[in-house]
Parts: C-alpha cells; structure tokens; sequence
C-alpha cells in the first residue's frame, strides 16, 4: 500500500508541474518513477501471496 500511494503522489506532483508550469524534462522521470511504484505496489502483495 504505501508503494501504490507514494507512486500515486508523485504522480500527481508530475501532473500539476506538467500542466500548470513550462516542466523541465527531469521533471517527467516522476511519471516514469511513479508508474513503476503503482506497478509494483499492485504486483508484490499478490507475489508474497503466491509462495
């Protein structure tokens, strides 16, 4: 859970930057970060479950 919520703010944070502000392009590895915490806090719980 707290990998899917820290994926999800900082989506957020890239969402707001992105449209409200002229982003850099460092500024779009927080869509890339995000994404790939969301992902992974769906598939670790079900993968601990599998054992």
């Amino acid at each position: 859970m707290p990998y899917t919520l820290a994926g999800l703010a900082l989506l957020v944070v890239w969402g707001v930057a992105t449209v409200l502000y002229q982003a850099p392009g460092w500024i779009h590895l927080l869509l890339t970060g995000g994404v790939a915490l969301w992902v992974y806090g769906i598939v670790k719980p079900k993968a601990i479950g599998r054992k």
